[in-house]
């Protein structure tokens, strides 16, 4: 079961935001060896959703991501910094982040579309949510990415 928090930068306890850009190092910069300024100036102004687990009474990080108003990166709203924790993947949480972030996006910017900038291999996961490619293939900091839109 996920227990999960929607907030704003500034709703988020120091525990939490550490956490968040610790699981981000992990597996952005770390685990796909790509070095890039992951923090860029774009969390002040966005809303994360945190999907938290508790494991052996602990309370875990398992799924995040976080949402940017329309206007901010792209006309759209979008997601982005979506990751599940390597002690998640494989359970369905990928999943439940990706249901739950739309929804939550969804009821904060009504009316708006969301783009996205997907890492390429997952084309066919975000398109399992409605989402439709909408660029050629192209190399971001080594890793090829498409832009997509729901």
């Amino acid at each position: 079961m996920i227990d999960w928090q929607f907030s704003h930068f500034n709703d988020l306890s120091p525990a939490a935001l550490y956490e968040v850009l610790a699981q981000r190092q992990d597996v952005f910069i770390l685990e796909q060896t790509c070095l890039y300024p992951d923090i860029d100036g774009l969390d002040p102004v966005a809303h994360h959703l945190l999907g938290w687990r508790t494991v052996d009474g602990e309370r875990r990080l398992a799924a995040y991501l976080r949402v940017l108003g329309p206007g901010v990166k792209y006309p759209e709203m979008s997601l982005g910094r979506v990751i599940t924790t390597k002690a998640a993947r494989g359970s369905g949480a990928g999943r439940a982040l990706l249901a739950e972030g739309i929804a939550r996006a969804e009821a904060l910017y009504p009316g708006h579309r969301i783009r996205i900038g997907a890492q390429q291999y997952l084309e066919k996961f975000y398109q399992g949510f409605g989402f439709e490619t909408v660029s050629a293939p192209y190399d971001e900091d080594g890793i090829m990415h498409i832009d997509m839109l729901r």
